[in-house]
């Protein structure tokens, strides 16, 4: 019985209607925390910059590259998935694993978290070199912001078990 085949992963349904409206809201939400403590905890007040200067400037490109970044991770664990039940012909632990429960196979387990840092990455990359480019000058400043931001905003939903909703 292949129980991947009949229920959905829980990391997809964040893309869905009308999941990804709260989805979008909960992202906003937290990016925003995140960028409001990252502009106290780097102290990037100046005189030309005050909170919520910077504020208007990287909220929307912080939200939508975490958002393009979250997919983008959730794209290649379904691409992987549909491939195992494709043309790669991984064994059905694994695809049960990656769809349905990652703590259940080892490998499911490092191909979900492999996806979830590659999301990071690109939640850092999209920041460090687009969101703040122009905001932040200072080169390790911007790389620490775009470092927290990856850390805490990575889409830690792809390592929860589907089961647990279920």
């Amino acid at each position: 019985m292949k129980v991947y085949n009949v229920i959905f992963p829980i990391w997809l349904i964040i893309f869905l209607p009308p999941v990804i409206i709260v989805t979008l809201i909960g992202n906003f939400l937290i990016d925003s925390l995140v960028v409001v403590a990252c502009f106290h905890a780097f102290r990037l007040a100046s005189p030309s910059m005050d909170l919520k200067t910077f504020y208007k400037k990287s909220i929307v490109k912080v939200w939508l590259f975490g958002f393009l970044a979250d997919f983008i991770g959730a794209a290649l664990l379904l691409l992987t998935g549909l491939a195992g039940e494709g043309g790669l012909q991984l064994s059905d632990d694994l695809l049960e694993g990656i769809f349905y429960d990652p703590y259940s196979h080892p490998a499911a387990l490092v191909i979900l978290f492999a996806c979830t840092l590659l999301s990071g990455v690109f939640i850092f990359l999209f920041n460090y070199r687009l969101t703040f480019r122009k905001l932040i000058e200072d080169q390790k400043t911007r790389f620490k912001v775009a470092l927290v931001l990856a850390i805490t905003t990575l889409p830690w939903t792809f390592l929860l078990p589907t089961k647990w909703f279920y």
